[in-house]
């Protein structure tokens, strides 16, 4: 056993006069802390000794030195403040003496730095000038107690050290600028739509960030900083490094911005946008389909016009599920829990300086939540996460899956989402100045808002009620009422019953919010009926979804008409930088002039593409399918190999798919109305089709069905199963695991993006949107964002806009009308070439389709919108507004 140190041990000290020697004979900072350490662990008799600095963020610290530990994990190994032992000891600038690690509730193992074999820890902090810099840390094998003697050598020791870090931190000279700034760029979502941020994680190690998903900050973990700064030598990275960060810091700071002109009313009261999912990004997966990819283009474009907001959504532990197709094409769900250290994400802090956690009280239990930060661009996007100690396991499990679980789990993320989220962002001192709920989700958030007022300004609820909609923008999405969260009145009172208590409502009053029909005892809560009765400014998301919503919701409005009930539209857009090709903005960079992406929400800025050469739009669209064509192949083959099919299957499946022949896309969510088989009408018809030889089709298919949806499965499963048929073997392939990866290979390179939902149940629908940008043509039923931009030119369309009332009926005329447009209009298009072998006319409809629908199915004009439409007029901004007689 390792004997302890006494007090009176001379040979233990540090002395200045070491140290000095130690410097003057290495001259680096890093290399004497090397020494230091190795000092350290000789004179305690320990096993380790490791000195962590902290990063300039002040929320991180990085292990700068060590003896014991693995070398290669110097420079690279991470970890938060608030994680583990170390973390402790910075955040309690205390020192920390712990016997046997895996005893301590703190204890985080990182496996990478061998640290397994080591039991007793004590960790003191580095202190200069009165100002924390790291964490000194000695550990030993054995258990050990550490005494209060060696307590207060190890401070005195880490008091004389501590001069040598600080130079290390003032410097930069441990941790080199380069990955500095690499980690700066990481740590903010900005990263994931420039191009040239992307493009450099890339180069670091293609292969890894292939497999790593796309994650900077799992690659940065895995580069130690040697290899790292040899990588950026031998690849001349660095002025491309100082390049990204310059922009990214200039992005950040840049105040001549389109909102500081027309949006200051929200600087000091932003707007809250509740949304229960947020799809940023692939590596971030914390969404599951089209809402919640819109909420992220919609902060996205938030942050690029520097729209006062910061958005509240759950982090969900375990995301959506993984998809995997068995051998007869089933789907098979899998979850994975997500490494909270490998995601952008820091604690909350609120203005008592400590982190965020909120409380909710139901009535057999109070839910905690603890709120991350994520920076996306100039937003503030917090997440909810009920994973906190001290919660019942019911209510610990309350965010780890998105979409999971029954009505009972749907109410409590429900609460958590919207009572939590308003809760939190007052804990960080925000008074929003305007609520937008994205759908009914969020909606408990009005009550909480209500309640808030009643104990500031001592008024009671229905005055309050009154104030709070004005400030409220609703946003619903879903034309169908079976779409609509309902819950049932026990369920309510069970989790609303606390704050029913307190906004001073009977249990008859609260539910009278969300039904239709107060007077109907059994009706469930309806959280859309909430959101309408309790705004001011509500929207549907095209305008044909606000003609099925007034005509959904009008039995609210008793006394109106159909068209004055008060549902407007904003039709949704994309967000141009994360879905558009690089190889597309470098041909837009030289065409529509400089900045031509600040002005991309105005018709204007568009028209200069009738001018791109023909033979230079249609080579750069044809890079773009040959990488998405290698991409499906990859995928397929993988599935395969997964699925352990025959050999040769696989070796055929990379040669699939022909450059020439027109390709088809279709990717969404596998819900029966969607009408995914819609294609497999005529099999005979369709098999003549993918087998011509002169004029060959090939479709690429991709979604997912909700785990409980068996319809949509089956729907899911018929697709699959024709890649196994003799008559489609190499025209079908379906991708697996629908993603914001495979959506961006998919709509960057198609020929034609086929959507065929039941009109009118497509609200929106946004993914044509994202594949007008890059030049493919939209082949859709005149159903939501399509009904208001085909104009016969710009792509292709299915059926005349009518509908019968024999949904059989309806299914066959649109079957019938696919197949006349494909054969008649669609494919002879496409194939008909000139003496230079280009689709001229083709072309054109891609040139209209670019100069007509980018700008309005953008989100910068999107956003441009709810600012100028619901959060300047919610927040009491507008200079004249004159309401119309009654």
């Amino acid at each position: 056993m390792t004997q302890p140190i006494v007090s009176n041990d001379a040979n233990f000290v540090l002395t200045l006069e070491e140290i000095t020697n130690l410097t003057e004979a290495e001259g680096k900072p890093a290399d004497t802390l090397l020494n230091v350490v190795a000092l350290i662990a000789s004179r305690f008799r320990t096993d380790v000794c490791s000195a962590y600095l902290l990063e300039p963020d002040r929320s991180h610290l990085v292990l700068a030195a060590t003896l014991g530990l693995h070398p290669k994990c110097i420079g690279s190994l991470r970890m938060p403040i608030q994680e583990g032992l170390t973390g402790l000891v910075a955040e309690q600038v205390l020192p920390v003496a712990v016997k046997d690690v895996r005893r301590h509730s703190r204890y985080k193992y990182f496996k990478e730095s061998g640290e397994e074999e080591y039991h007793s820890f004590l960790g003191v902090p580095l202190i200069d000038r009165g100002v924390l810099q790291g964490v000194l840390v000695v550990q030993t094998k054995e258990p050990r107690v550490f005494t209060e003697a060696e307590v207060t050598l190890l401070s005195d020791a880490a008091g004389q050290v501590a001069p040598v870090v600080s130079e290390a931190r003032t410097l930069d000279r441990f941790i080199a600028p380069a990955q500095e700034k690499l980690w700066a760029l990481a740590r903010n979502v900005w990263w994931s739509w420039d191009h040239d941020c992307i493009s450099l994680f890339r180069d670091l190690n293609p292969v890894r960030w292939r497999e790593l998903n796309q994650n900077p900050i799992s690659l940065l973990c895995e580069i130690p900083l040697a290899d790292l700064e040899k990588r950026a030598t031998e690849l001349v990275l660095h002025s491309r490094i100082n390049y990204c960060y310059r922009r990214q810091q200039e992005y950040l700071n840049a105040d001549r911005t389109w909102a500081a002109g027309n949006a200051g009313v929200l600087r000091t009261r932003p707007v809250g946008y509740f949304s229960a999912e947020f799809g940023l990004h692939e590596s971030l997966p914390i969404y599951s389909g089209g809402l919640g990819v819109l909420a992220g283009d919609h902060i996205k474009s938030a942050s690029d016009l520097d729209v006062p907001l910061i958005a509240i959504g759950l982090f969900y532990g375990q995301g959506y599920f993984l998809q995997h197709l068995d051998g007869s094409g089933w789907q098979r769900e899998e979850y994975v829990q997500t490494d909270v250290s490998a995601l952008p994400m820091q604690p909350a802090i609120g203005v008592n300086g400590e982190p965020v956690v909120v409380e909710i009280a139901t009535r057999g239990s109070t839910i905690r939540a603890k709120v991350w930060r994520v920076k996306v661009g100039r937003i503030d996007l917090l997440l909810l996460d009920s994973n906190v100690p001290g919660n019942a396991p019911e209510d610990l499990d309350t965010t780890s899956r998105l979409y999971g679980g029954d009505s009972r789990t749907r109410i409590r993320q429900e609460l958590v989402l919207g009572v939590g989220g308003y809760r939190a962002l007052k804990a960080m001192g925000v008074c929003p100045g305007v609520l937008h709920l994205n759908e009914g989700h969020s909606g408990f958030a009005l009550f909480e808002a209500i309640r808030s007022r009643m104990e500031e300004e001592g008024v009671d609820f229905y005055a309050a009620a009154s104030h709070v909609a004005r400030e409220v923008v609703f946003t619903t999405h879903t034309p169908v009422p079976a779409g609509h969260d309902r819950f049932h009145p026990d369920l309510i009172e069970e989790h609303l019953g606390p704050l029913r208590d307190q906004l001073g409502l009977s249990h008859y009053d609260l539910m009278s919010y969300g039904r239709e029909n107060p007077g109907d005892n059994g009706e469930q809560f309806c959280m859309t009926v909430l959101g309408l009765k309790l705004s001011r400014r509500v929207n549907a998301v095209s305008s044909l979804h606000g003609e099925v919503s007034r005509a959904m919701w009008k039995p609210l409005y008793p006394g109106r008409s159909e068209d004055a009930v008060p549902i407007g539209h904003i039709t949704n857009g994309v967000h141009v930088p994360s879905w558009l090709a690089p190889q597309m903005a470098r041909l837009y960079d030289r065409h529509l002039g400089v900045g031509w992406q600040q002005r991309s929400g105005r018709a204007t800025t568009w028209e200069a593409i009738e001018t791109v050469d023909d033979g230079e739009l249609w080579e750069t669209h044809l890079s773009l399918k040959a990488q998405l064509l290698d991409f499906a192949r990859r995928r397929a083959r993988e599935q395969a190999e997964r699925r352990f099919e025959a050999p040769e299957y696989i070796q055929s499946l990379g040669k699939v798919f022909s450059p020439d022949a027109l390709t088809i896309g279709f990717a969404r969510r596998f819900a029966t109305y969607k009408r995914a088989n819609l294609l497999l009408a005529d099999i005979e018809r369709l098999a003549s089709m993918v087998n011509d030889p002169k004029r060959p089709v090939q479709f690429l298919f991709a979604g997912k069905a909700h785990p409980h949806d068996e319809p949509g499965k089956r729907v899911l499963q018929q697709i699959a199963q024709m890649m196994r048929d003799s008559s489609f073997a190499g025209k079908f392939i379906f991708i697996e695991n629908y993603d914001i990866n495979v959506g961006r290979y998919l709509v960057q390179g198609v020929d034609v993006w086929l959507n065929n939902p039941r009109r009118p149940l497509e609200a929106s629908g946004t993914s044509g949107q994202k594949v007008v940008l890059n030049g493919g043509l939209n082949f859709s039923v005149l159903d939501g964002w399509w009904a208001e931009a085909y104009d016969g030119l710009n792509g292709f369309a299915i059926g005349n806009g009518r509908t019968h009332c024999n949904m059989d009926v309806h299914d066959q005329r649109d079957g019938e009308d696919l197949y006349r447009v494909l054969t008649e209009e669609l494919i002879p298009l496409f194939y008909q070439r000139d003496q230079d072998g280009l689709p001229r006319g083709w072309i054109r409809r891609m040139k209209r389709t670019i100069r007509t629908l980018g700008w309005r199915f953008n989100a910068d004009r999107m956003v441009m919108d709810y600012v100028q439409k619901g959060y300047i007029p919610a927040a009491g901004g507008t200079s004249s507004e004159m309401p119309p007689a009654s």
